[in-house]
């Protein structure tokens, strides 16, 4: 810091007098001492911390797969198949204390709202089957046949899932099957 004193100050017309250039060099170098000694503590502190970080990081994943093998698993609560064949897809399945319900669709005539109520209606039965609510529902997903039918869907489903509704997304899909104008599935827990 020695070398920040005298003409180089001097030269840029800041300070006048050697006392302010003085002043100005101790006040330089104080302040040099202490993001050094900060850096230090901070590389010290990051080592510390890395450490301990690492090692407990370590614990928690080697403990974590024997405490998920012995309590998650697959469990189909609605099987779908035909004279003992391997179905195409389940109904609804169950891991840990999730709930999956598959796509559910109406297959009768009637406009949006027949349609909406009529599929919220067999998800809350299926839920309800299995032990869970509409109320449990964390996610959901909405496939309509016409992007046109949005608002008339929208009015069926507001508050069907209580007062905290999932989290939703809805898309118009080409295909709705069957003559289904919308589909739904979710993922709730137990």
């Amino acid at each position: 810091m020695r070398g920040l004193r005298g003409p180089a100050f001097h030269g840029l017309g800041l300070f006048v007098g050697e006392k302010r250039t003085a002043d100005l060099e101790n006040q330089v170098c104080a302040t040099a001492h202490i993001q050094s000694k900060e850096a230090h503590t901070n590389k010290t502190n990051r080592r510390r911390f890395m450490q301990v970080g690492v090692a407990a990081g370590a614990a928690t994943v080697a403990a974590t797969p024997a405490v998920a093998k012995g309590k998650l698993a697959k469990k189909v609560l609605v099987n779908n198949s035909k004279n003992g064949q391997t179905p195409l897809f389940n109904s609804v399945v169950a891991y840990g204390n999730l709930v999956f319900i598959a796509g559910v669709g109406y297959h009768q005539a009637g406009d949006i709202k027949v349609h909406t109520k009529g599929v919220l209606d067999q998800i809350q039965q299926e839920l309800e089957k299995v032990g869970s609510s509409m109320d449990k529902v964390l996610k959901c997903n909405v496939y309509l046949a016409d992007l046109k039918d949005y608002a008339g869907m929208n009015e069926v489903f507001q508050g069907r899932f209580g007062p905290e509704p999932p989290v939703r997304t809805t898309i118009a899909a080409a295909g709705v099957p069957g003559n289904s104008l919308v589909e739904i599935d979710v993922i709730a827990y137990l």
